[in-house]
């Protein structure tokens, strides 16, 4: 209920109110149920990396990949929603070197991401969401 909510007011406010959390700005993630084949949006912390977007698969330290994540290796097309407007966008995992670079700028916008990393065995992972290109 809470995460539908949050996808109301954030669409209806374009991304003013509920658009971010403290330094750590907010988008909506629009992925395809593995299963349902149906449309899901969550609303995630995300950082800017130049033209692409990061996105970390946390689930609050949790034993499981939250369901996005597992809908975007299954179907790895995507639609972000943010306060500039909507994108669509290719997800892939950031590869050891990219992680490294960019794990601390991503402490820096939400700090509670090495938490969640202790909290659980599996490793994190870090998605980069590059903007599809039209062909």
């Amino acid at each position: 209920m809470f995460i539908g909510a949050h996808v109301l007011v954030y669409r209806l406010r374009r991304g003013r109110i509920f658009g971010s959390r403290g330094t750590a700005p907010t988008l909506l993630l629009t992925t395809t149920g593995r299963k349902s084949r149906r449309k899901r949006t969550t609303p995630l912390l995300y950082l800017r990396d130049g033209e692409n977007m990061l996105v970390v698969a946390t689930n609050d330290g949790s034993p499981h990949h939250p369901h996005w994540f597992r809908n975007l290796v299954a179907t790895p097309r995507a639609r972000v929603e943010t306060h500039q407007g909507a994108l669509d966008v290719e997800a892939r995992t950031a590869t050891g070197d990219e992680r490294a670079r960019l794990w601390p700028q991503l402490l820096a916008i939400y700090p509670n991401y090495e938490r969640d990393r202790q909290g659980t065995e599996r490793e994190l992972p870090a998605l980069i969401l590059e903007r599809r290109k039209n062909k």
